[in-house]
């Protein structure tokens, strides 16, 4: 019986500790009864004022006898943790978490611990536009071939309460949005860059933040890593250089020896300039446009050491397309 012992270890270690959790948003709001039933000592930080916190949120704050700090000034008190999750949206470099990191506080987030405690393969997803279609792709190339997956990150539902259930076959699909992966020190086994825009999102002090945000997805792989990133976009294919592990990358513009292409009207896999047909894009695929080709080539070179072309071309054809998410997620904190 397999038995994780990252999450064995990390319960051990936040019992009588003091965790805060700074927004009640989407990632935070699961990880309140973990943590009190953990045995943790629990404050939850959020910027709106009470009136505006939801009535069953703030029953089961009070239920649980946790303490809170909300308000324009929330973070006042954010003083002596040990453990400290924050929102996408916190900024790591605030003041008040800089300070607690400097007193000796860890600070994390819930999809960071995702990826540092799921017992399988983990693969990240992010980029400016299309992460979305390209990380749901890639759940189900690998449901089709018959993984047990988990969807999560910036869509779905948060995971880090059923990491428990996880085993070392499993394979975590995340979509990351930039917010997520700003200040984040670990990455995926593989990292999907599906493009990046030109203009940031607002959270962002400049362009450059924002790309350096976003290399945290493959920064930190080892020499078994591997970086999947759209030749046809400049900043991604300069990103190239900076990959620890294997590069493979997509386009729907060049004609590469190596990478997955969209080449007039078929789909192929290009190794040492042999090319395999995978599939024509045909009525039997549901999404079109040059945009979703691109996506289903990041897909295909993020699952291809994972599936056979044959599956890769029933979970296509399948695939019956998903609402793109907004550049950037927002979450209040």
């Amino acid at each position: 019986m397999f038995v994780n012992d990252k999450l064995q270890e990390f319960e051990r270690y936040i019992y009588n500790k003091r965790v805060a959790l700074i927004g009640l948003g989407i990632s935070n709001l699961p990880l309140i009864d973990y943590f009190v039933d953990k045995g943790a000592n629990v404050t939850v930080f959020d910027k709106r004022n009470i009136e505006e916190i939801d009535k069953d949120v703030l029953d089961k704050i009070t239920s649980r006898c946790i303490n809170f700090s909300f308000g324009e000034h929330y973070l006042i008190s954010l003083i002596g943790f040990d453990l400290i999750l924050r929102s996408p949206t916190c900024r790591p470099d605030i003041p008040e978490l800089k300070a607690e990191g400097i007193r000796g506080a860890i600070i994390t987030s819930e999809i960071e611990l995702v990826m540092e405690m799921c017992p399988g393969k983990v693969i990240g997803v992010t980029g400016s536009k299309g992460k979305t279609t390209t990380a749901s792709l890639i759940y189900d190339i690998l449901k089709e071939k018959g993984y047990t997956c988990y969807l999560g990150g910036n869509i779905g539902t948060p995971l880090f309460t059923r990491i428990k259930e996880m085993k070392p076959d499993c394979i975590t699909v995340l979509e990351l949005s930039g917010y997520q992966l700003m200040g984040m020190q670990t990455s995926p086994e593989i990292a999907v860059i599906t493009n990046i825009s030109a203009e940031h999102p607002a959270l962002y002090n400049n362009n450059e933040e924002y790309i350096d945000s976003l290399k945290n997805i493959l920064r930190y792989q080892d020499e078994n890593g591997k970086a999947v990133l759209n030749y046809d976009d400049d900043t991604t294919r300069n990103i190239s250089s900076e990959a620890n592990g294997k590069v493979r990358f997509f386009s729907s513009k060049n004609r590469m020896d190596n990478g997955v292409i969209y080449d007039n009207g078929v789909i192929k896999s290009c190794v040492d300039g042999v090319r395999m047909h995978i599939m024509s894009i045909d009525d039997s695929v549901s999404i079109h446009g040059t945009h979703n080709y691109e996506n289903i080539c990041a897909a295909i070179a993020a699952a291809e050491d994972l599936a056979d072309p044959y599956t890769e071309l029933r979970a296509v054809t399948k695939f019956k397309g998903i609402e793109e998410e907004s550049n950037e997620s927002e979450e209040t904190i």
